[in-house]
């Protein structure tokens, strides 16, 4: 990589907001570059989005930011709508300008090698030249100190601005309940038994007649009783 000190290489990339971005359009201002692997990978992603929300401290200072990697035009604006980013994207897809700082570079992974882009971050002044080199660098944070080294001052908690969110993704609709199963009609009580008429009381035979009673019959009538003799 390209030491303290040297001039930036003469470029002219194309950049995901449409324009066209060359080392001699930025002449009189401080700018930075910073190189990533790949768009929409985990630890690019995280460095984009942290460059994203610092945009308004990198203004505050007029210091503008471009991200440069490898990959197409096309794949830099689907990127950047996707994480709603807020500086351009440089392309450099026939490595013009990364074999020219010497961020292309030989790489290795699960002892495999292939050729890709060193994660660095270069500060040119305005004059063109390089003025500080980070050759490797951490996602996480790195917006911060860069920031730092620029002088710029420190975000009071009311000024930082809440990160745009990514668009959520329509929820899902709930799936319509199913209808209750119509309740079973409950069985018809059985009709009770008419009750059994009770077998009607049998006369009490009438009582029998008591006979008669029988006539005494008259007493006999005594016998007249004998003279007494004299």
């Amino acid at each position: 990589m390209l030491d303290v000190g040297a001039s930036i290489p003469d470029f002219s990339l194309k950049a995901s907001d449409g324009r066209m971005v060359s080392a001699e359009g930025l002449r009189g201002q401080r700018y930075v570059l910073y190189f990533y692997p790949k768009d929409d990978t985990p630890g690019c992603t995280k460095e984009a989005c942290e460059f994203r929300d610092e945009r308004p401290r990198f203004d505050g200072i007029k210091v503008p930011v471009f991200g440069v990697s490898a990959d197409t035009d096309a794949s830099h604006q689907k990127f950047a709508a996707k994480y709603q980013l807020n500086f351009p994207l440089l392309a450099d897809p026939e490595l013009t300008l990364l074999k020219a700082l010497g961020v292309w570079v030989q790489k290795s992974m699960y002892g495999k090698t292939y050729m890709g882009v060193s994660r660095a971050t270069i500060v040119v002044d305005a004059e063109g030249r390089i003025e500080k080199v980070w050759p490797k660098v951490s996602p996480e944070g790195h917006a911060a100190e860069v920031l730092a080294y620029l002088g710029a001052p420190a975000a009071s908690a009311s000024a930082k601005k809440a990160a745009p969110s990514k668009a959520a993704a329509p929820a899902k609709k709930a799936a319509p309940a199913k209808k209750a199963a119509p309740a079973k009609k409950a069985a018809p009580t059985k009709k009770a038994a008419p009750t059994k008429k009770a077998a009607p009381t049998k006369k009490a035979a009438p009582a029998k007649k008591t006979a008669p009673a029988k006539k005494a019959a008259p007493a006999k009538k005594a016998a007249p009783a004998k003279a007494a003799k004299r």
